[in-house]
């Protein structure tokens, strides 16, 4: 199954060349657009050239045991037109009470390329991401072993300010067969304020293996004070017992460009 996704990631890189022209990619003048704060990431990818950062911090209650999570942070390198490579660090996981265990999860490697608006659709965009989490952290925290994962974020603006989002994500566990494999759906619906500079969405998203399923649901906000900065939160709960109970997290982002290319 990691050959599965290292082979996606192969053809990431080899579709880049046939990319569509340039103009049709993200570009310097676009705002910062982040994976950031909810679980459905961004259809789109960091301009050629730019590097993005993306951190945060989060209170988490899980069948009563407190943990505070940080800094979860994302760096984001556009590579190629319409193509970035992404790192997730190490987060420290710390349990507020005992009742949860506490560690750094796994360093993950990801290439991700973008189809804006693929057959002409406009207003949709679509991307294609594969990535490799590394056995580097606490096994309690990430599980065991390599996990790659292979993931389609996309977007459809709506009218009046208004955007559908979701993601599909499929996981494996080569060192845990029983968990093969885990698929995660999301669904997001979200409205735009202050020309675009400001958003709050409502989220959902689910986790579904070989065992019980997990449902959360959340709501979610970005201010982009700056055209490459942004402030954001989450808060939400879990919709059954084998979720979380209720969370909170906060976060800061920004994006350097023209660090190199065109």
């Amino acid at each position: 199954m990691r050959t599965a996704a290292l082979t996606v990631c192969a053809a990431l890189i080899a579709g880049a060349a046939n990319a569509l022209a340039a103009g049709d990619c993200p570009t310097r003048a676009d705002p910062i657009n982040t994976d950031r704060p909810g679980v459905t990431n961004s259809s789109t990818v960091v301009p050629y050239g730019s590097f993005e950062a993306e951190s945060g911090s989060d209170w988490m209650v899980s069948h009563g045991a407190n943990s505070l999570s940080g800094s979860s942070t994302r760096l984001r390198v556009g590579v190629y037109d319409c193509t970035e490579f992404l790192i997730d660090a190490p987060n420290y996981v710390g349990s507020l009470n005992r009742g949860q265990p506490s560690g750094f999860s796994d360093v993950v490697v990801s290439l991700k390329h973008q189809f804006p608006e693929p057959f002409g659709f406009t207003g949709f965009n679509i991307s294609a991401t594969a990535g490799l989490g590394f056995p580097s952290g606490s096994e309690k925290i990430s599980g065991r072993g390599y996990q790659p994962y292979i993931q389609a974020p996309w977007s459809y603006d709506l009218p009046h300010d208004w955007t559908a989002a979701g993601m599909f994500t499929l996981s494996w566990f080569p060192s845990e067969s029983s968990r093969n494999p885990t698929f995660g759906p999301t669904f997001s619906l979200g409205k735009q304020f202050f020309d675009s500079r400001a958003n709050i969405n409502i989220e959902y998203g689910g986790m579904f293996d070989h065992q019980q399923p997990m449902h959360v649901l959340d709501t979610l906000g970005q201010w982009r004070f700056t055209k490459r900065q942004q402030l954001d939160f989450q808060a939400g709960f879990g919709l059954n017992n084998n979720s979380v109970d209720h969370f909170f997290g906060i976060g800061y982002s920004f994006r350097l460009d023209k660090l190199f290319g065109r």
